[in-house]
């Protein structure tokens, strides 16, 4: 027997989310913004053909780490990825993860920014990045869907709630862990808070800053498949179909087009850190 009356949380929920979808201006105005950045970047990568994008991706890989051995598992991945059928559906996974990251960089940045310089914020923003990195990612589609619908955006926007956080964390710790010395030096120069800023701060942090960057792309990347149960296209879809078939097959080529894509991304982020810091 339950000694306490049952809390109707979910009912104060569902309150909410019905307020708030009185304000469908707002709702559709952030719809067509991330469908437009969506379409924006589909149309750039799926402007040169197939083999051509290989060529790009290729070089710009040897371009940042000077491993050849990288740059073939590349072309080879790409190739691979053609061969199964899954080109088109790369470039929309391309789109959305791709966007999603753009938009938590855009947003995860300035809020580690605003962390970094007032502990108050840093202690309301904490508890928050908590919740958003450990509610099961299932749960983010139920409020995405309620707000836009099925297709993409909605895909992006579950994404974006799901990987902002490394970024706004790395940011933060980034530009707190930049030396005293270095502060101080700065101030006895006269600079203002916003050169101290882009002069010091953010050049000393750029490494830790883009870790938080390449594991927001990671996150992004995972979730792929679970954007594919509210409409997303790409490969997720083919797995999530796979899945719903007993498709071991499908979901095998699927699922290693998804490893290729992830590991590309993780090599050339990383790569291109390198590559700035030298």
């Amino acid at each position: 027997m339950d000694f306490l009356p049952r809390l109707e949380l979910g009912s104060w929920v569902e309150a909410f989310v019905e307020w708030l979808q009185h304000a469908a201006w707002f709702f559709n105005g952030i719809d067509f913004t991330i469908e437009k950045v969506m379409d924006g970047i589909y149309w750039i990568i799926a402007l040169p053909p197939s083999w051509l994008f290989v060529l790009i991706i290729a070089a710009l890989t040897y371009w940042t780490n000077r491993k050849w051995g990288l740059t073939v598992f590349v072309i080879l991945g790409l190739l691979l990825i053609d061969s199964l059928g899954f080109w088109n559906g790369m470039l929309d996974t391309l789109a959305l993860v791709l966007t999603a990251c753009l938009i938590s960089v855009v947003i995860g940045v300035p809020v580690g920014i605003l962390m970094a310089k007032n502990d108050r914020t840093e202690a309301i923003i904490k508890p928050v990045l908590d919740f958003m990195q450990t509610m099961p990612a299932f749960v983010y589609l139920i409020p995405a869907v309620a707000f836009f619908g099925i297709g993409m955006v909605p895909g992006v926007v579950a994404s974006v709630i799901f990987a902002m956080p490394p970024t706004v964390r790395m940011t933060n710790l980034g530009i707190r862990q930049v030396s005293t010395e270095l502060i101080e030096a700065a101030d006895a120069f006269g600079s203002t808070g916003t050169q101290k800023l882009f002069k010091v701060q953010l050049p000393m942090a750029r490494g830790t800053i883009m870790a938080g960057i390449n594991q927001s792309t990671m996150l992004a990347l995972s979730m792929v498949v679970i954007a594919a149960m509210i409409g997303a296209t790409g490969i997720g879809q083919v797995v999530y179909s796979a899945v719903g078939q007993n498709n071991i097959g499908n979901g095998f080529e699927g699922g290693i087009a998804i490893v290729i894509l992830a590991i590309i991304l993780d090599r050339l982020t990383q790569s291109f850190n390198k590559k700035q810091s030298e």
